[in-house]
């Protein structure tokens, strides 16, 4: 644990003293509540800020990439199968649940993986994503490590959960959990903001945080001592997700592939989904924001949008490419945002206007660091149950359908 001394030389160090200007009226557990905030700040983030003409420049040459089809991956199931249950059996996959969101968007404010789901009975988020590992763990007959990223704020919610459901069945010896690492506020001045006199503005570094937060939280020895050479990262809000899918593994590691991605062919040319593609000739996405009409549009002689697969948040990573990845430092992107602060009479402000920034680093920049992603269509029906709203598209009314059309009991 910090002591005071040391986070006043980390904040000496970055400029950034006046967040300990009011420590000597603080209570002993807001102190300590503060110098754990001051722990967990990647401080470096504000760097950045010298770099905002890098951070906002132009994306490069987009060209399409196709994907190792549905049709090509029945013909070669079971050769695919067949690898991925070997290196899983070897111990060499591990898995990474991101879940440190809550479900406010649902009208829950809890761990959106605590949500329930069912109809008729119980049935969680984080229950059907268990479950589905568990499939797995029964084809393969070995478990998974499985390592869930969770946030500061619902850290402590997520665990009592798991442990209070007894892991849902599975064996908590191979579960273990780290808090994301979380990126600092800061105004227009590059002065970190306040939200009250013991605690400081922050948020969680993005979805591309989740292998440098693993490392700081000292999980990196662990992996590479259990002989661990591969990561299935996924999100928490897909119930259909297929996790540690042993074709996967299997289709990636016979392609030689740095890296693989599943993806969905697009319902519809203006489908508002991130696509697989190539940029400069490395892997990378395109948001769909980011295309143009004739990239929309496009399509090859068979028919196919040549811009058709879209991402679903689940990738399989090699952990030698990550260290090397952590260590040459991943882009941050700062991002102009309305920032509730603290202001000089200690009151809280919630502006009505941007007034600051928010450091975010993203999966998609990984995915561009790799020398090769291999992209694995996968039935739509079958593996992508979005769960983002409450109601309309992608929300928990038409992931209940999907569920029930899986067999899923609900």
């Amino acid at each position: 644990m910090l002591n005071y001394e040391s986070a006043e030389r980390i904040l000496s160090e970055y400029g950034q003293k006046h967040i300990l200007r009011y420590y000597n009226e603080l209570s002993d557990e807001e102190k300590q509540k503060l110098l754990s905030q001051i722990e967990l700040v990647d401080f470096s983030v504000l760097s950045s800020l010298n770099d905002m003409d890098d951070v906002h420049s132009e994306r490069g040459n987009f060209e399409p990439l196709g994907a190792v089809t549905i049709e090509e991956i029945d013909r070669n199931r079971e050769k695919f199968t067949e690898a991925g249950i070997s290196a899983i059996k070897e111990g060499k996959m591990a898995a990474v649940l991101l879940a440190g969101g809550q479900g406010t968007r649902l009208g829950f404010d809890k761990p959106k993986g605590m949500f329930n789901i069912g109809v008729q009975r119980e049935l969680y988020i984080f229950e059907c994503l268990i479950n589905n590992l568990m499939d797995v763990v029964k084809q393969s007959g070995a478990w998974v490590p499985l390592y869930i990223m969770t946030s500061e704020k619902n850290n402590r919610d997520t665990v009592e959960f798991f442990a209070e459901k007894n892991y849902f069945g599975y064996n908590k010896d191979y579960v273990k959990f780290f808090i994301q690492d979380m990126a600092p506020s800061a105004d227009y001045s590059g002065k970190i903001l306040m939200e009250s006199k013991s605690e400081i503005s922050m948020s969680p570094n993005g979805n591309g945080g989740w292998f440098s937060s693993m490392v700081r939280a000292g999980l990196l020895n662990e992996i590479k001592s259990n002989g661990i050479e591969w990561i299935n990262v996924f999100a928490v809000d897909n119930v259909l997700q297929r996790i540690a899918d042993p074709s996967f593994l299997g289709a990636v590691l016979l392609s030689g592939c740095e890296s693989g991605g599943k993806v969905v062919s697009k319902a519809d040319p203006d489908e508002r989904v991130g696509v697989l593609c190539l940029e400069n000739g490395m892997p990378s996405i395109v948001e769909y924001y980011e295309m143009t009409e004739e990239m929309r549009t496009r399509r090859e002689p068979d028919g196919r949008l040549s811009y058709n697969y879209g991402v679903i948040l689940n990738y399989i990573f090699n952990v030698d490419k990550l260290e090397k990845i952590v260590d040459d430092k991943m882009p941050i992107h700062v991002v102009e945002k309305k920032i509730p602060y603290m202001n000089e009479g200690g009151e809280l402000v919630n502006p009505e206007n941007p007034n600051g920034y928010k450091f975010e680093t993203l999966v998609l920049d990984m995915v561009h660091m790799q020398d090769s992603c291999l992209s694995y269509e996968v039935v739509r029906d079958r593996e992508f149950a979005p769960v983002k709203n409450a109601e309309g598209v992608d929300s928990v009314v038409t992931a209940r359908e999907l569920l029930k059309k899986n067999g899923v009991k609900l």
